[in-house]
């Protein structure tokens, strides 16, 4: 009997690319979009003299494109979790499939379990469709004891379980990063900026204002991004965290349903 596995997620190659290309679409819009000459007063980039706040942003410094390239990743890789864990779930409610799956095996219309288990699809019916099967199996196997059996359906699930999670956390590892390093790599930016602002305080005296503006711009910019960043990395990681907990919470809960009532009724 071999078991089901619901496909889904970046290949690790596909995530690589992914990032590369979204830090290489942040440069694009840095210099194509943020370092327009219309953001800046007479249309001169060199002036240092931005009109508005793309114009701002621009005067963050090598740091901002990096950051966004950052912000477009974890946009990238919140949408391909999400699609991955909203198959994963299967279609229609998963309460009510779980309720209907429990009554099917009590009612010993395992056919019916199972097929239920396919019309529902996703990684919390390919656990219980294996499960049901194997609990069919050993049903009318008299080769077996009852222990054994039970112990043949537990590792049934247990290996469909196994199967199913590392699909659901895949590239979360992605997301949690990026919360990390989008603040610490805005903190770079932040103190770069710093520094070039009180190197412009200390030149001789006589502050260079457009140097001052522009440290000060380096620093608020980058600080804006990185936590804009960390923030929306923060909320989308403990969002599926807790969608994948519930998957597995329904599988763990499925697969006792099967054991306990195999106990109850089987032979």
């Amino acid at each position: 009997m071999s078991s089901k596995k619901t496909s889904g997620g970046f290949p690790l190659i596909v995530s690589f690319l992914a990032i590369v290309i979204c830090l290489a679409i942040g440069w694009g819009i840095y210099k194509g979009i943020l370092g327009a000459p219309a953001n800046f007063e007479g249309g001169n980039i060199d002036s240092h003299k931005p009109i508005n706040i793309l114009g701002t942003m621009y005067m963050g410094g090598f740091i901002v494109p990096i950051l966004i390239g950052f912000l477009l990743t974890v946009i990238t890789f919140a949408i391909e979790r999400f699609f991955t864990i909203y198959k994963a779930a299967g279609v229609g409610n998963t309460d009510k499939f779980i309720a209907n799956v429990k009554q099917l095996v009590s009612a010993q219309d395992f056919e019916g379990a199972i097929a239920a288990c396919d019309k529902q699809k996703g990684s919390l019916a390919n656990v219980i469709h294996e499960g049901i099967a194997k609990y069919q199996f050993v049903q009318n196997d008299s080769s077996m004891d009852k222990d054994a059996k039970v112990a043949s359906i537990q590792k049934a699930l247990e290996e469909a379980t196994a199967l199913e999670l590392p699909m659901l956390s895949k590239n979360m590892v992605v997301i949690s990063t990026m919360a990390s390093i989008g603040t610490l790599a805005g903190l770079i930016g932040t103190v770069v900026g710093m520094i070039r602002a009180f190197a412009a305080l200390a030149n001789a005296g006589a502050p260079d204002t457009a140097a001052l503006a522009t440290g000060i711009s380096e620093a608020l910019v980058n600080t804006l991004v990185g936590i804009l960043t960390s923030a929306f990395a923060i909320i989308f990681y403990n969002y599926f965290s807790n969608r994948i907990d519930q998957i597995t919470y329904a599988m763990d809960e499925a697969g006792f349903s099967i054991i306990q009532e195999f106990q109850s009724h089987g032979k």
